[in-house]
């Protein structure tokens, strides 16, 4: 209840009027049915414009540390998530990627609409990264269609670190749908699942008409800390007198 509640009466208004995105190819969303929609993910506000924007529930899967921050605020955040029925997934340990794919698995089996972001993670510079197979094993074990989705002017509204967002365009644009049924019962096949994934991938990279990165986003995040920890070390600050 509290997800509709959030959707027609607290968030969702205010999303309108603050933002008013512009939607795009909502006609290739299905009505009824499991189906996924793998979206780029460029800013926290993605969590809930989208939904905001849809008519049908979707359940995303969301960072298993939505729900354990420390304090008030932790609770809150956690408390919010689940009321809105989103899903925490561990992403650490070798049984994260299996969780994960359980956990969607479990919602298409309802006959609901799955969220995932296939990068894994937020882009940290505006760019796409490269997908994860999960949404390729997860498509192909359920046999459902994917619908790429892409966020566009979201990063420029609320960039990473940023708490209030700022007043700016914002369009979603829904593409038609993807069918894989022809890789039936190969989801164990690495090369099927990095070819649906990399279908996928470049069906978002059309609608977002982002710059493409052939890395994994959290690979490339860590190599830039890394970078600028070597940095740091090599050229230190000089104290201000």
């Amino acid at each position: 209840m509290f997800y509709y509640v959030l959707k027609y009466v607290l968030l969702g208004p205010l999303l309108r009027l603050v933002f008013r995105p512009r939607i795009e190819g909502l006609e290739h969303v299905p009505a009824t049915g499991a189906a996924i929609v793998a979206g780029n993910h460029l800013s926290f506000s993605d969590h809930f414009l989208m939904p905001a924007m849809l008519k049908r529930r979707i359940t995303f899967l969301a960072k298993k540390e939505y729900f354990t921050g420390p304090g008030i605020k932790g609770r809150l955040t956690a408390a919010f998530f689940r009321s809105a029925g989103q899903i925490p997934v561990d992403r650490t340990g070798k049984e994260a990627g299996q969780a994960a794919i359980r956990e969607g698995l479990g919602v298409l089996s309802k006959d609901e609409l799955l969220g995932i972001y296939p990068e894994g993670t937020r882009s940290h510079d505006g760019r796409l990264y490269k997908g994860k197979v999960g949404v390729a094993v997860m498509a192909l074990k359920a046999q459902v269609p994917v619908i790429p989705c892409a966020m566009i002017g979201t990063f420029e509204a609320q960039p990473p670190g940023k708490v209030i967002p700022n007043v700016h365009p914002v369009t979603i644009r829904f593409g038609k749908p993807l069918d894989f049924s022809r890789y039936a019962g190969m989801e164990n096949e690495k090369a099927i699942l990095r070819a649906v994934t990399d279908e996928i991938m470049y069906a978002i990279l059309s609608l977002s008409e982002q710059e493409y990165v052939d890395q994994y986003a959290a690979v490339a995040k860590a190599e830039e800390a890394a970078a600028q920890v070597e940095k740091e070390r090599r050229f230190p600050r000089m104290p201000i007198s």
